[in-house]
């Protein structure tokens, strides 16, 4: 988290990395807290494949197309969905709480955070990121080493 930044790794080599945007309100595990949670998790749904960039999502259910340039002060999930389940006692509420990794309408804020507790990357980046996954992939969200006062 502190470095916004998401790393693929394939056993013990990193092959990839995308700049992210976690919690604006920093981290944590409470529902309606809008805090990303930390520790281990698996990806247990890969939802919007074969969807067109920009691709809107309700409920994880395709609605509309978002243009870039379009103003919104929505905080749209976009693109694809790597939906995540919480594998620790203290994330195991990730699921009901609708953490998720995907794209957005807010790519000028990628890299600061600013998300209402998922994880955001830049579209195209996203379809990347979801063509190298599989359900039942790791995925570990590593806390904060600095301390960060949320805005």
């Amino acid at each position: 988290m502190d470095d916004q930044n998401l790393q693929v790794f394939h056993g013990d080599d990193g092959i990839r990395e995308f700049a992210v945007s976690t919690s604006a309100m920093g981290e944590g595990f409470a529902i309606d807290s809008y805090r990303t949670p930390t520790g281990r998790f698996r990806i247990c749904e890969k939802i919007g494949a074969g969807e067109p960039a920009g691709t809107i999502f309700q409920c994880r259910v395709p609605v509309g197309l978002w243009h870039p340039g379009e103003a919104s002060e929505d905080d749209l999930i976009l693109t694809r969905i790597l939906r995540l389940e919480g594998l620790d006692v203290d994330n195991s509420n990730t699921l009901e709480r609708g953490i998720y990794i995907h794209g957005t309408n807010r790519e000028d804020m990628i890299g600061v955070p600013s998300s209402h507790g998922c994880i955001r990357l830049c579209n195209a980046d996203v379809i990347e990121l979801f063509d190298m996954t599989a359900v039942g992939d790791l995925v570990v969200i590593l806390p904060a080493s600095k301390h960060y006062e949320p805005s």
